[in-house]
Parts: structure tokens; C-alpha cells; sequence
């Protein structure tokens, strides 16, 4: 088997492979970048979305407790039918 001499020779061959390695290395540390900016990002609109129930939970309680715009309901007397009390149609249509 015959080896060859321009394998073995440093020039414009060996940085090139080495350049590939480096040009590797660096795709992978982008995308461990961008992986630990993705769950960042998603670690902060899980916070986000629990903080904004929290807040809708605790809107809900004080206007349920503050209700001064309510109808309070009036009680009937005794043995009176709320219909009884609102006149429907008058006997003098006929």
C-alpha cells in the first residue's frame, strides 16, 4: 500500500479541516443557545399565564364582595303572589 505525501503535508488542507470542526462547534453552540433562550421564554409565559389567574381570581372576589350595584330582591308580604302585585291587563279593554 502506497501512501501518498500530499496527505501528510500542512498547507491550505489541514486548516480547512480544521475550520469544519470550528464551523461545527459554533452551529452547536448557537443552537444551545437558542435552546436555553426557548425554555426561558416558555418558563416565563407559564409565570406569566399562573400570575394573570391569580389576578383574575382575586378581581372576581372583590366584585363579587363590593356589590353596590345589586337589586336586592323586596319581600312579599304574607300570602301575596308576585303576580298579584304586577297588574297584567286591565278589565276594562273588553
Amino acid at each position: 500500500m502506497r501512501t501518498h505525501l500530499h496527505h501528510f503535508e500542512r498547507g491550505p488542507g489541514a486548516s480547512k479541516r480544521s475550520e469544519d470542526g470550528t464551523a461545527t462547534f459554533v452551529c452547536i453552540a448557537l443552537l444551545a443557545i437558542m435552546l436555553v433562550l426557548v425554555m426561558a421564554e416558555s418558563s416565563a409565559l407559564f409565570h406569566l399565564r399562573r400570575e394573570m389567574k391569580l389576578l383574575e381570581q382575586k378581581q372576581i372576589q372583590r366584585l363579587d364582595a363590593s356589590q353596590t350595584n345589586s337589586i336586592s330582591l323586596a319581600e312579599l308580604p304574607l300570602g301575596q303572589d308576585a303576580q298579584q302585585r304586577v297588574p297584567t291587563e286591565s278589565h276594562d279593554s273588553k
